[in-house]
């Protein structure tokens, strides 16, 4: 707070009786920070900061737009319907659209003459089991315990963990905070469950669903 505010800091020097602290004074600075858990940081910290802002996902309109000028700089000759294709499933974050991007161009280079379009970007995605909606292996299968395992839930952390073999520090911090943000998976008092849109991307019918008795009458 003293280098905040005064813009000095105080250094002990010694040990015991004979410490004595000193005073260094800063030249003025600029102090920028970043964190994903803003709610450990104490209140006069927070405070402190005279511009407190947040930023969100990236939308796929604006990862295409990364992906294009990537492409550029990788000299990879993709078009728009490409670009998309890979933006939307990046998952918001342009870290993961160019590591999608490199891995399209390779596949792009062997079975495509080096041209990525939609098609091309979609089978290069879909072998590394990147599917329409951005979910990858662990996602898929965490997500598949969920419906298949448990019913779709309210299925507990440590039950879950246990079903797809890994940790629940793995599940809270990597696998959870996309799927909960794009709406298909929720936390319960009672647990996680999963939602209708992730029913309907694998394919089944929630337990209990509604059904036609006049069906195919």
């Amino acid at each position: 707070y003293v280098a905040m505010e005064d813009y000095a800091i105080d250094v002990v020097l010694g040990k015991g009786p004979a410490a004595r602290s000193i005073r260094l004074d800063l030249p003025p600075f600029t102090l920028v920070g970043a964190t994903t858990r803003a709610g450990m940081l104490t209140n006069p910290l927070r405070d402190r900061f005279g511009i407190v802002s947040r930023l969100e996902f990236y939308t796929p309109a604006e990862l295409a737009t990364i992906v294009s000028r990537s492409s550029g700089l990788l000299n990879v000759d993709i078009d728009d319907a490409g670009a998309i294709e890979i933006a939307r499933r990046a998952r918001g974050t342009p870290r993961i659209a160019n590591r999608l991007l490199r891995r399209v161009r390779d596949y792009a280079e062997v079975k495509a003459d080096g041209h990525i379009s939609s098609p091309v970007a979609d089978a290069a995605l879909r072998m590394l089991d990147v599917d329409a909606l951005g979910l990858d292996v662990m996602d898929r299968k965490l997500l598949g315990a969920m419906l298949e395992k448990f019913g779709g839930g309210p299925v507990g952390l440590d039950n879950l963990a246990a079903a797809i073999g890994e940790s629940t520090d793995t599940i809270e911090d990597v696998l959870e905070p996309y799927l909960i943000q794009q709406g298909y998976l929720q936390r319960t008092p009672r647990g996680r469950v999963a939602t209708p849109a992730i029913w309907q991307h694998f394919g089944l019918a929630p337990p209990g669903a509604a059904t036609d008795l006049f069906a195919g009458r």
